[in-house]
């Protein structure tokens, strides 16, 4: 399980209102520990995307990967470039991995630290730590950022001070240099697969005994404050919520572990509504998770709250209702009514999977181009591209300086993994919250004002290139 970084709080140097602060702040950390966790374990991932209630059905990701003999070790230390995982994501303590022609040794043995041969060090986002980084930094040492999840696991990366200092980045966003953003994708196939699909006949009998909307989340008031979205629409349309939100109706008892949420008979409970309440759990261009995609697999249509790029990737023209459209839940509620009375109107968004034909060449392109798949053992998956997309580029500068020309020096940019300060909706009230989740919910936004100071005193000791203790962190943190 990989851990989420907690701050270490030094109230003893602070004043009173700053200890306060970053004890309220502690508070955010640990609840996001409980929610957003990420695990490689039996071939699941979690969702940052991917939240302890809606594990995804993802390949291990090492599967192919083979410890080498301490003899083969000796030998490759000298003779390959070093990717030393400085977040300890693959467990693996030495592999070469062939990356075309090129090959690299892979490691999170951190005695690799000063080898002459070490040439990159890899982070994983949620594990970036302000406790320990490979300080001073040598000029030959690459840093490469992969961080596909929530902003919420680690909101210092989405500020510019801190994103900047990566060379290499794979993150959900479509300008990063190894975009992830259909990570939870398998393909065109499974959008057009009729499997799951209910007719609209049988739907409309079951809409006797079922509500046209599903809701099923059991993270309950992230950044996002989609809770307070759903609460007031529940005011003006019924909804039938399965999970730990604003439950109101109970998933079958096999149904109930959060490892069943790619289930077959999962898949099925849902495939009978018309409509599923498709809410992020963060607002960011290119952030899309198994939320939007599940439904369109299923032959649901999805209402979709979440990047505001979204439209960039829908299947077809009319394949989605898009919350951001209307200006209240209440007008939400009354498009809805109408499709769920009108067979025509209805049907006007599941044509294109009833026809197979999905019209978006953005999102075409894109799958067909990915260099890595999803839960496709012909393919590597997103880790391996990574690995050997951090390899290969530090190899073309390896043979520019044997030519003697200069290297090539790759930098991010503010695009590579850029949200907005969350909000609150205007008609949130403070109604029947339990205390612990309402002032999780209150945290977002001093929590990502904060990440912002704590993005620029990072990026103030990186640059410093000398190691730091986090009692100077915190102290720069709160400078007045």
């Amino acid at each position: 399980m990989v851990r989420f970084q907690r701050r270490k709080i030094l109230a003893s140097c602070l004043c009173m209102t700053a200890t306060v602060f970053l004890l309220i702040t502690l508070q955010v950390v640990v609840e996001l520990g409980k929610f957003e966790r990420k695990t490689f374990k039996n071939s699941n991932l979690q969702d940052g995307h991917k939240n302890s209630e809606e594990e995804s059905k993802h390949l291990n990701p090492f599967f192919k990967k083979e410890a080498l003999t301490l003899t083969r070790k000796k030998k490759l230390e000298i003779e390959n470039p070093i990717m030393l995982w400085w977040s300890p994501l693959t467990g693996e303590t030495g592999r070469l991995g062939q990356c075309g022609a090129d090959a690299c040794f892979f490691t999170i043995n951190r005695t690799y630290w000063h080898h002459p041969m070490t040439k990159a060090f890899l982070f994983y986002g949620t594990d970036f730590n302000i406790e320990s980084l490979p300080l001073p930094r040598k000029a030959h040492h690459d840093w490469a950022l992969f961080h596909e999840e929530s902003p919420k696991n680690n909101y210092k990366l989405f500020h510019k001070p801190v994103i900047t200092l990566f060379n290499y980045t794979a993150t959900f966003s479509r300008h990063s240099h190894l975009p992830l953003t259909t990570q939870y994708l398998e393909g065109v196939e499974v959008l057009k697969s009729l499997r799951y699909l209910v007719p609209l006949q049988s739907k409309n009998n079951l809409r006797k005994q079922l509500a046209p909307l599903v809701y099923i989340q059991s993270d309950c008031d992230p950044p996002s404050d989609r809770d307070s979205y759903v609460r007031e629409l529940m005011t003006y349309i019924e909804v039938d919520s399965y999970g730990e939100c604003l439950r109101n109706k109970d998933l079958p008892q096999q149904l109930k572990n959060p490892a069943s949420m790619d289930a077959d008979d999962f898949y099925r409970i849902i495939a009978q509504y018309k409509f599923i309440l498709a809410f992020e759990n963060a607002v960011c261009d290119d952030y899309i998770t198994e939320k939007f995609w599940r439904p369109l697999k299923l032959g649901v249509v999805p209402v979709y709250y979440g990047s505001p790029s979204i439209a960039d990737w829908l299947p077809s023209n009319r394949s989605a209702i898009l919350v951001s459209e209307f200006s209240h839940p209440r007008e939400l509620a009354s498009y809805i009514r109408q499709l769920d009375y009108d067979d025509r109107l209805y049907e006007a968004y599941v044509e294109w999977k009833l026809k197979g034909e999905i019209s978006n060449q953005r999102l075409l392109a894109t799958l067909r181009e990915r260099r890595w798949g999803v839960q496709d053992i012909n393919q590597d998956n997103y880790i391996d591209a990574f690995e050997c997309m951090v390899c290969s580029k530090v190899w073309d500068n390896i043979r520019l300086q044997e030519k003697g020309l200069p290297s090539k020096k790759w930098k991010a940019e503010v695009t590579h993994l850029s949200c907005p300060e969350p909000t609150t909706f205007a008609f949130s009230s403070p109604a029947p919250l339990a205390p612990r989740r309402n002032s999780l919910r209150e945290m977002w936004i001093p929590s990502f004002q904060q990440s912002k100071k704590e993005a620029q005193a990072l990026r103030w000791l990186v640059d410093r290139n000398q190691n730091f203790s986090t009692q100077e962190f915190w102290a720069l943190v709160f400078k007045e």
